[in-house]
């Protein structure tokens, strides 16, 4: 067999729920040296990783590393470790992450309950309570961010409830985590995970864990073995720490990419980073509502990184994200589950969440024109293909394919 052509991949602007536009100083560390996965300098690097996920997670937990894998992976660490057979777990469930979770716990051979939202909605604290009240939980989990609805948990008094119960809290920030507070002492989050591919602005591949000393201590008092070999952190952890003991072969230019990722974030400064994400949000409300576009999602509970837009009636769903796709290399997401054909999910997340990345051009072009004319036009001979007109022009695809 012949070698296949060369790999060339199109230039995509990815305003989808991930991955996200990778910053070019990222992609610059990518193409560092390789070294080997215990040569001082990777150890080095290493080490700075943490400390930086440690300011990132907003916490002082010694166990905060990168997990091999994607953010799956990072849920999978959690509960693998966390979960023996017969342990009962509370999981808030209100998309398809919180479905996973379930999914996840359930192989670990946990007896799952669920507190259940409509997608699109936020999990009720006092039916998280009432559920709590009923039985001896181990280990209680939700979704921050979830990625299906555009959903933003608020997590403070769910929390409070969890530590009451005396549960582990888990929490899924693979979505938030810079790109809004996680504050994982704050809350007294015991495990959480995220993915590099979203607010971070790195390629997917790794995915942030951190677990509190309690939660350490449980899996240090586990009556059975970690089911998962490659997950086991109580193997992992003797690489990450002082004693680095080899368990398996580190993703070395993955491990470039994300510290050049946390460095940008740092740098930046995380309150100016959530300020970011939340006022491109904004942005993008407000020229989505100049199209007559709405968000799918209660403004108090928003996640500004994943916008949740509501689909007119009668648009072609696929037809619309396959032409952003052909005319303009624009990526966004579909409804998932019972949202499929109802949302587009438009990730402003990382290097993406830039106002240029947000902002619809057609309102300040009818503007200059003194006549709202064009818009309205524009409006309806894209949601008629039949009906091109190449004198309408905005200067933004964006504009273009959400007014479709």
């Amino acid at each position: 067999m012949s070698a296949a052509p060369k790999a060339n991949p199109p230039i995509r602007t990815l305003l989808g729920p991930g991955p996200s536009p990778v910053n070019p100083r990222v992609l610059e560390a990518l193409a560092l040296p390789v070294v080997g996965h215990l040569d001082p300098k990777f150890l080095e690097i290493m080490d700075q990783s943490m400390a930086m996920l440690r300011e990132v997670f907003q916490t002082q937990n010694r166990l905060a590393l990168p997990m091999s894998g994607t953010g799956s992976a990072g849920m999978e660490t959690c509960f693998v470790n966390l979960v023996e057979p017969g342990d009962a777990v509370l999981i808030g469930v209100n998309g398809v992450f919180g479905t996973r979770m379930v999914d996840v716990a359930q192989r670990c051979g946990a007896q799952v309950d669920t507190v259940e939202a409509e997608w699109g909605a936020a999990i009720d604290a006092q039916k998280f309570k009432a559920t709590l009240e009923k039985k001896k939980y181990k280990l209680a989990a939700l979704v921050h961010a979830e990625t299906s609805t555009g959903v933003l948990q608020p997590l403070d008094d769910i929390a409070k409830l969890v530590h009451e119960s005396g549960a582990l809290l888990l929490v899924d920030a693979v979505t938030s985590l810079g790109g809004a507070p996680v504050r994982v002492d704050e809350l007294g989050i015991d495990a959480c995970y995220s993915g590099t591919q979203k607010c971070l602005g790195c390629p997917p591949g790794l995915s942030p864990i951190t677990f509190s000393e309690r939660a350490v201590e449980v899996v240090r008092r586990r009556k059975t073995k970690v089911q998962s070999w490659y997950l086991d952190l109580s193997m992992i952890e003797k690489y990450w720490g002082s004693e680095r003991v080899y368990h398996h072969t580190a993703p070395i230019s993955m491990n470039y990419g994300l510290h050049e990722a946390l460095r940008l974030v740092l740098e930046e400064g995380l309150d100016k980073a959530w300020q970011r994400h939340r006022q491109v949000h904004e942005v993008f409300v407000r020229e989505m509502r100049k199209l007559e576009l709405e968000p799918a999602v209660a403004e108090s509970i928003r996640a500004p990184m994943i916008n949740a837009v509501k689909i007119p009636e009668g648009v072609d769903d696929p037809k619309i994200r396959q032409r952003l796709y052909d005319d303009f290399n624009i990526e966004i997401g579909a409804g998932l589950g019972p949202l499929k054909g109802k949302i587009w999910r438009v990730g402003l997340m990382g290097h993406g969440a830039r106002m240029e990345k947000s902002r619809s051009r057609a309102s300040e072009r009818n503007e200059d024109r003194g006549s709202r004319r064009d818009d309205r036009y524009l409006r309806s001979s894209i949601l008629d293909p039949r009906r091109p007109d190449s004198s309408i022009q905005p200067r933004d695809p964006l504009a273009i394919a959400i007014k479709r």
